[in-house]
């Protein structure tokens, strides 16, 4: 079993990886700048960090197996996760993605397309930008999991699809998956890798 560091660890995405974790018989650091929402268990140490204090999390971080950022990007961009991450001496990254960075089957991403919403543009923006970083990025063995259009709260029934850089639609035309579901789908990769320095997609 590894020992998994969770940036973000009480975020709608971070808690159902916290939650899958744990059922899986890992071990967890959960990270957060506000830990009240994180009882305390078997199996979990809590951090209180604020994630832009690069040696706060370096030192949160250290001696994990994996890290995983379940963050939002405009608060946290890619620089001040890749850095501590290289400091702590951990290998592996993983980040739970946004949808706006994948490719429309006609060609163009998701965010340039004609009525993209202008309140998700900023986080979109800087998913995309963390995901070209991590393109760039030479020594950490990073992944980067992109949910579909729709990131919803639904129950967990580890029936979805995997897909690579293309949005996935379901046969009734909608894009989406449960944050349940996506986390099954990331902690899938944390024990077996398939997707080493590449980013992937999940949906129905």
């Amino acid at each position: 079993m590894s020992k998994i560091a969770i940036i973000g660890a009480t975020g709608r995405a971070g808690s159902q990886l916290l939650e899958e974790a744990l059922r899986r018989g890992h071990s967890v650091v959960a990270i957060a700048r506000n830990t009240e929402k994180l009882a305390a268990q078997p199996g979990v140490t809590v951090k209180q960090v604020d994630a832009l204090d690069a040696q706060a999390l370096q030192q949160a971080i250290s001696g994990s197996d994996v890290v995983i950022s379940a963050a939002h990007f405009a608060t946290l961009p890619a620089s001040a996760v890749i850095g501590p991450v290289k400091q702590a001496g951990v290998q592996r990254l993983l980040v739970v993605g946004g949808a706006g960075s994948l490719l429309l089957p006609g060609g163009g991403r998701v965010i340039d397309s004609a009525g993209f919403p202008e309140e998700y543009r900023a986080e979109a923006s800087a998913g995309a930008e963390f995901l070209e970083a991590l393109r760039q990025e030479k020594e950490l063995d990073w992944t980067f999991l992109s949910p579909s259009a729709d990131f919803v709260e639904a129950k967990r029934t580890g029936a979805f699809r995997l897909g690579q850089d293309e949005l996935l639609v379901s046969a009734e035309g909608r894009s989406w998956i449960s944050f349940a579901d996506y986390a099954i789908a990331l902690i899938d990769e944390v024990e077996t890798p398939r997707h080493s320095r590449q980013r992937f997609t999940v949906g129905y």
